[in-house]
């Protein structure tokens, strides 16, 4: 599988997790729910990594759903200690 046919499949993957994506050229632009920044993901470390935030995170291609799954977590709002559900 090639570089772009990877971020196709990780597309995909944060889809079904609720996540939006837009493949740009030979990246995939994430758009956190609650966030107006987007995180740009490539392929590195010679075609063995998904990464993002500056490379300093990343995970296997080989392994789309856990890197949607670590994309998804990265994403989502932070929980509040504010929250009803954080204090039980």
């Amino acid at each position: 599988m090639d570089e772009v046919e990877s971020l196709r499949a990780l597309r995909v993957r944060l889809a079904e997790r609720g996540v939006p994506a837009d493949l740009r050229g030979e990246a995939l632009v994430v758009r956190p729910p609650a966030s107006h920044l987007p995180v740009w993901v490539f392929v590195g470390y010679g075609g063995a990594f998904f990464c993002w935030q500056s490379a300093e995170e990343r995970h296997p291609v080989t392994d789309v759903a856990g890197a949607a799954d670590a994309l998804a977590l990265y994403t989502a709002p932070p929980t509040s200690l504010f929250d009803k559900t954080a204090r039980s």
